[in-house]
């Protein structure tokens, strides 16, 4: 072998893995995206006692700032998807996120309830158009190998908007105000906007109408046990987790909101990480144990006894199940719809069936929201407990049910994230 030979395989060794990098500061843009809107979304959750006093409402009214933010999702995501299909993909992004923050920078000045709700609103189409973009421009950005790596760096907002995100909004709530929360948002966009503009290249947009059609989807083997387990879960935890601070302050708690969140978070930070570990060979367990850490956190709730050990046991067990749940149900959802022969894996079911997933969940969110609120307002704070265990166990049955399609025995799931 000559010297030229020998040298190839080094140059392949030490070239090719430079030129097949992730472009960090572009995906961590996109991630901080998906971090500020996830963390807009569910940011009243731990400021309702002080929101409701400065716009003369109840909590359960407070609490519907989250019902129409994911209402707004449910209902525009999937038609403003495809009507702005033909745009490039960083002005629409720009766009959603000008309009993200425009609506922030409302709700935290408004004094009017109604025009808290209508900010809520637009905020939420913001979201859901940034939200339906995200994954399919982080894709975009990288080779075809370092997709499943992609989407994940792009995504990992949510979980950590969840973890770290809401207790924070929530301190800084707590001592400052809940309008300062918010404005913090509107300032965070304003640097985003720039990184967005500096750092993540442009991409041309689709024709219109050139994905695989939504009602087609459900028919594949699989895709409705996701759906309907997606579904029941996030009902259950939103019903709860909207109204935690009403909670605490029942059970004597109320100054100690910002600590239990903290716990819920830290909680859910481990189980991300073990769920990041195990899901290629444990994604049906996981799912299942994620449903009883739950069901077991809201049994805890239940206990009478109002017990603060018993309030941070629960936070805990509810971040140990809760936390990995997004990446379960998404992984779930696409290897559901990679199922479809006509499609092969990363076809276009695979996309319609996230888009599905994305809007039953804000269908469960704004539902977890309003339901709570009737709760919160009919039986008081001691029926949110039960009212997660009476949506849970449904979700476990039919999980534990998909035995071949939707949570299979076998997981389909390569260890490195992307599709076999």
């Amino acid at each position: 072998m000559s010297s030229t030979d020998r040298a190839i395989p080094v140059r392949k060794r030490f070239v090719e893995p430079a030129k097949e990098r992730l472009p960090l500061p572009a995906l961590l843009a996109l991630s901080t995206a998906v971090f500020l809107t996830c963390l807009t979304e569910v940011l009243p959750a731990g400021l309702l006692p002080a929101m409701s006093a400065d716009l003369g409402v109840s909590e359960s009214a407070t609490g519907q700032t989250v019902t129409v933010f994911a209402l707004a999702i449910a209902l525009t995501a999937l038609p403003l998807t495809s009507a702005t299909a033909p745009w490039p993909r960083r002005r629409l992004l720009l766009t959603a996120m000008a309009g993200f923050g425009l609506a922030n920078t409302v709700t935290a000045l408004s004094s009017s309830y109604p025009l808290t709700l209508a900010a809520r609103a637009v905020a939420g189409v913001a979201a859901g158009l940034a939200w339906a973009l995200l994954a399919g421009y982080a894709r975009s950005l990288v080779p075809a190998r370092l997709h499943g790596r992609a989407v994940a760096v792009a995504l990992a907002g949510i979980p950590v908007a969840l973890a770290l995100g809401v207790p924070a909004g929530t301190y800084l709530g707590l001592t400052a105000d809940w309008r300062t929360a918010f404005l913090a948002m509107t300032a965070l966009t304003v640097v985003l906007l720039c990184w967005i503009t500096l750092a993540v290249p442009d991409r041309p947009g689709r024709p219109a109408g050139a994905r695989t059609p939504v009602a087609r989807v459900l028919a594949i083997p699989g895709v409705l046990p996701v759906l309907a387990v997606t579904l029941l879960f996030v009902l259950a935890h939103t019903l709860c987790y909207t109204y935690l601070a009403p909670y605490l302050h029942h059970v004597g708690m109320g100054g100690s909101t910002d600590r239990v969140l903290l716990v819920f978070g830290l909680a859910s930070l481990l189980s991300i990480w073990l769920v990041g570990a195990l899901i290629h060979r444990r994604l049906r367990a996981l799912t299942l144990a994620a449903s009883l850490l739950v069901a077991g956190a809201a049994a805890l709730l239940a206990v009478p006894a109002h017990s603060a050990a018993l309030v941070y046991a629960a936070a805990a067990l509810w971040g140990l199940g809760w936390g990995g749940t997004p990446t379960l149900l998404q992984t779930a959802a696409g290897d559901a719809g990679d199922g479809a022969e006509e499609d092969g894996p990363g076809g276009g079911a695979a996309e319609a069936t996230q888009a599905w997933l994305v809007t039953l969940w804000n269908v469960a969110t704004a539902g977890g929201g309003l339901a709570g609120g009737l709760l919160l307002d009919g039986l008081g704070t001691g029926a949110l407990p039960w009212s997660v265990l009476a949506f849970l166990v449904p979700a476990l049955a039919v999980a534990a049910g998909a035995r071949r399609h939707g949570f299979p025995v076998r997981a389909r799931t390569a260890p490195d994230g992307g599709r076999p």
